[in-house]
């Protein structure tokens, strides 16, 4: 018994020997090489195809190198043959990157060229990934669907074209098909019939995103036929419908659906996707869908919902979520219904969706209070209310969702005060808490924020001072606390641990900034500082030329009154935006660096030369309005050989000499202002090749000649004022034919002659015309009721940013001034109400046509004649004045005439209720035939039009001063009126 045992001990061994032998052998076979010849040359001439810019294939090498081992190369490992090519890629957005420089160099990583013939050589392949690459429109080629033994194809982002080949159709193995876009520049790939992919039984995971599948109608009746189908990828590829009527499918195994970003026109919720109860995954974002769908049905396994941009009118969260809400043990981690014009309250039973992680509800007409049962999602990190109408305070128990990641409450009616409790947040790195009603102090427990990266509460009703704590969120990257009553000092310890922080806009609030250390030093690099109506003056802050990647500072309205630093422009290599108005800087302005986009130094004290101008230069935007600047434009604009800058702003300085005739260089310029200069001389005939241009203000200067007809070639103009110069000549009368579009034409206190030509009349669009104090004689057109704003014959509504325009980060608001009864006001914000008519003569006999006329003051001119019998139509007025003129006759009867006060009729001959004076008897006679005119000599009559709720204007206007005050909606105001 012993030597069977032994014989079958010593049998044993001599077996294993042998397989260790032979597993030997395998692997010295292995690692001498595993790749088969025809396979390796395959791979080669695949290569030489292919354009590798960083070398990725660099391994690709040798005609005797194991290819098994290439980079991107898989191979079985008994039988040597190349199963897997995976050389995807970087799928990345230029926004995903710092710089430009970055994205391009990742792009490089990217394969381009041709895909060789060679590769269906590789029999066994199974895995082919080329996805992330750039192939710059090229087709897909057909051969590919001869590789028969493919279970895994991904192509998708790499910038393919044209129709995708049905023989893919031959690929019966596959069960992972990527062939999605980005519709990106080279890439927009298409199916007209997808019947080719009934034949592919098992596959599993099919993403056609992006692919134009506008033509492919019969899309909905093949993915029926997939039966494995387990991931389906559609979105944004025009799928022509959504067949909402069809009750069910036969998608058994599907767990992961996106239709999104597919415009179903005005289609319903549909039917069958709440048959599909194996969902896990739904994306039916961006369909255009409309409800209702009254609940989610019973798909208790959905984790991941998004239905946001769809239109759910009149339903409410807890109808729709009742399904869920029926569930034993909800699984529902994502819900988002953003810009889904959701109109109802956020409902308690939320609590009920324990797992929920993500709440997306922004951008809809959700009203009332957050309940306090939000507190008890525990597990969600973020939370998304923004962009709704939820009133009430935030709750207490906000405190309790100590996961936390994001929270957007921002652009509500949220009021009362921030809760202590936030600053159990420790994991928050979003708060935006802006473009609410919420009041109080900042909450000294902010400082228990440790994670926070982003922190918005402006447009808010804060008060109190700034809680030392905020220095110690070590982690803030965006701090705005802009246009809220914050008061007190701000110091250095607000800012001791901020070393991460790059944008810090404080802006609109009465804080002042008292470093304890004079030479202080912050923690921080800022790239963003805007502090504007801070107290930093007088001297100029010398912390802020430590901050060398400044790109964008505003420091308006600051209170400095001392010269700006030597070093000042030396010390920001990169700035862009630089806005120092409204303080009292003092010293010369020699140069603008070349980086700068847009400056606004307008409301200081600089004086001397105009600075000058790099011929890199990049500005957009130039105010230095409202200056001590002396000397000739020459220097500024003509020494200068860009065409970028848009708007520029000289008034009030003490520029003095002709205007330069170089305005060929300013093509791109759209808003131009040189008024209450010294500016002597011509108007340049370049100034026509100003084809942008939208403003011309040159009032209060001292040009003299005429009006340069190349003036004609400005189409875009919509503001010409030249006021209280000295130019002469006749008004042309290409004004009234070619320069259409204007708006207001201010040509007062000159020494035009002639007479006012009907050409004129054209202007339909005229809101101000101001002739007063020339030398004009002859008739008033009567064609005058043809202007369609000031008759109210065009009865749109004006644009409430009809007089703003728009610079990126400035906006500027157009100005007028126009003198009424003696005085001078100025207009801004309201300038779009003004209506303005300043013409002489007798009243002409059809001022009754302007029938939306609701205030009419002509009182203290030298106005001749009789009332014209068609004021009695104008059943509009409010105000009404003709006093202390040379009118006579009667009073015209209407019941609004007869309700004004008499003296809105004394100094005149006239006779008629409501004066006491009785009228004899008059003679009464025919209107003369007018033809186009009526007559009239003296250009000293006043006609103001308010329109709407303009009415009753006189009261607020005169008050303020309008004269003197100018007021601006935004950032960098330009005052473009006389």
């Amino acid at each position: 018994m012993s030597a069977v045992f032994k014989f079958s001990y010593i049998s044993s061994l001599y077996l294993t020997f042998c397989l260790l032998l032979v597993l030997a052998l395998s692997a010295k076979n292995y690692d001498a090489t595993l790749c088969h010849d025809d396979e390796r040359q395959a791979l080669l001439q695949f290569k030489s195809g292919l354009v590798d810019e960083t070398d990725r294939l660099a391994s690709w090498v040798g005609e005797t190198s194991d290819c098994c081992k290439w980079a991107g190369i898989t191979c079985d490992n008994i039988t040597g043959h190349v199963h897997k090519i995976h050389l995807p890629g970087i799928c990345a957005y230029p926004s995903d990157y710092n710089t430009i420089k970055e994205y391009n160099e990742a792009a490089r990583q990217m394969l381009r060229g041709d895909i060789s013939q060679s590769i269906l050589y590789l029999k066994q392949l199974e895995h082919l990934d080329l996805s992330c690459n750039d192939f710059r429109g090229i087709q897909i080629p057909r051969f590919m669907g001869s590789l028969g033994n493919l279970r895994y194809l991904n192509l998708s982002h790499s910038s393919f074209g044209g129709t995708i080949p049905p023989q893919l159709g031959n690929l019966t193995e596959l069960e992972v098909l990527c062939l999605g876009s980005f519709y990106d520049a080279y890439e927009f790939t298409s199916i007209i019939n997808m019947q080719w992919l009934s034949s592919m039984r098992s596959l599993r995971h099919l993403d056609m995103s992006g692919v134009n599948l506008t033509e492919a109608s019969d899309w909905f009746q093949v993915i029926n036929t997939l039966p494995s189908l387990a991931q389906l990828h559609l979105s944004r590829s025009g799928l022509p419908d959504i067949h909402p009527n069809v009750a069910s499918l036969n998608l058994t195994f599907l767990s992961s659906l996106d239709l999104s970003g597919n415009y179903f026109y005005n289609s319903f919720m549909p039917r069958w996707i709440f048959s599909i109860t194996s969902l896990v995954s739904l994306d039916l974002s961006g369909c255009n869908l409309r409800g209702p769908p009254k609940s989610l049905g019973n798909l208790c396994n959905l984790r991941h919902i998004d239905m946001g941009g769809n239109s759910f009118q009149n339903i409410s969260l807890t109808s729709l979520l009742r399904g869920f809400l029926d569930c034993k043990s909800p699984s529902l981690e994502s819900l988002h219904l953003e810009s889904s014009q959701l109109s109802c309250s956020l409902p308690n039973q939320l609590e009920q969706l324990v797992n929920l992680v993500h709440l997306d509800l922004g951008e809809n007409g959700i009203s009332g209070p957050i309940p306090e049962s939000i507190g008890n999602l525990s597990f969600l990190r973020s939370l998304y209310l923004d962009g709704n109408l939820i009133s009430g305070p935030i709750p207490e128990s906000i405190g309790n969702l100590s996961f936390l990641r994001s929270l957007y409450l921002d652009g509500n009616l949220i009021s009362g005060p921030i809760p202590e409790s936030i600053g159990n947040l420790s994991f928050l790195r979003s708060l935006y808490l802006d473009e609410n009603l919420i009041s109080g102090p900042i909450p000294y427990s902010v400082g228990g924020l440790s994670s926070l990266e982003s922190f918005d509460v402006s447009y808010n009703h804060l008060t109190g001072t700034l809680p030392e704590s905020l220095g110690q969120l070590s982690k803030l990257k965006y701090l705005d606390l802009s246009h809220n009553l914050l008061t007190g000092v701000v110091t250095d310890v607000h800012f001791s641990k901020l070393i991460g922080l790059k944008t810090l806009d404080g802006s609109g609030n009465n804080l002042t900034l008292r470093p304890h250390h004079a030479n202080w030093v912050p923690s921080f690099q800022l790239e963003n500082l805007y502090i504007s109506s801070w107290d930093l003056g007088p001297q100029f802050p010398l912390w802020l030329l430590t901050q060398r990647y400044l790109s964008r500072l505003d420091l308006r309205n600051t209170k400095i009154s001392s010269t700006m630093p030597e070093s000042f422009w030396r010390s920001f290599p990169n700035l862009e935006l630089l806005d120092m108005s409204q303080n009292q800087i003092q010293g010369r302005l020699f140069e603008i660096p070349a980086t700068l986009y847009e400056v606004d130094l307008s409301s200081n004290l600089f004086s001397g030369k105009l600075p000058k101008l790099f011929n890199s230069s990049m500005l957009n935007v130039l105010d230095l309005s409202n200056n001590s600047f002396t000397g000739s434009l020459f220097h500024l604009l003509c020494s200068w050989g860009g065409n970028v800058i848009e708007a520029l702003n000289l008034a009030n300085n003490h520029l003095s000499g002709a205007i330069p005739d170089c305005w060929v260089k300013w093509q791109s310029l759209r808003f131009l202002n040189l008024e209450n200069n010294n500016l002597s001389g011509v108007i340049p005939t370049t100034m026509g090749y100003l084809s942008s241009l939208v403003s011309l203000n040159m009032c209060k200067n001292k040009l003299s000649g005429r009006l340069p007809a190349s003036l004609m070639w400005l189409k875009e103009l919509q503001i010409l004022e030249f006021a209280s110069n000295e130019l002469v000549g006749s008004i042309p009368t290409w004004i009234g034919t070619e320069l259409l579009d204007l708006r207001i034409l201010n040509l007062r206190s000159n020494s035009f002659d002639g007479t006012i030509s009907h050409e004129l009349c054209y202007l339909t669009a005229i809101q101000i015309l101001d002739f007063a104090h020339n030398n004009l004689s002859g008739n008033i057109p009567r064609c005058f009721n043809n202007f369609t704003v000031l008759s109210k014959k065009e009865t749109t509504e004006i644009n409430p940013d009809s007089m703003i325009f728009h610079f990126g980060y400035t906006e500027i608001t157009n100005s007028a001034s126009l003198v009424m009864k003696g005085q001078e006001y100025t207009y801004s914000t309201i300038l779009r109400l003004v209506m303005f008519l300043d013409l002489s003569g007798v009243i002409p006999k059809n001022i009754g046509d302007m029938k939306s006329l609701e205030s009419f003051d002509v009182s203290s001119n030298h106005l001749s004649g009789e009332l014209p019998m068609s004021l009695s139509g104008l059943t509009f007025l409010s105000s009404f004045n003709v006093s202390f003129n040379n009118l006579t006759g009667r009073i015209p009867t209407s019941t609004q005439l007869q309700s004004f006060n008499e003296s809105s009729f004394f100094g005149n001959k006239l006779c008629g209720v409501p004066l006491t004076q009785i009228c004899g008897e008059i003679e009464h006679h025919k209107d003369q035939q007018e033809g186009d005119t009526s007559h009239g000599v003296d250009f000293g009559l006043i006609i103001s039009i308010l329109l709407g709720f303009f009415v009753g204007f006189w009261s607020i206007v005169i008050p303020l001063n309008v004269g003197t005050i100018w007021i601006s909606l935004s950032k960098l105001r330009y005052m473009l009126g006389c």
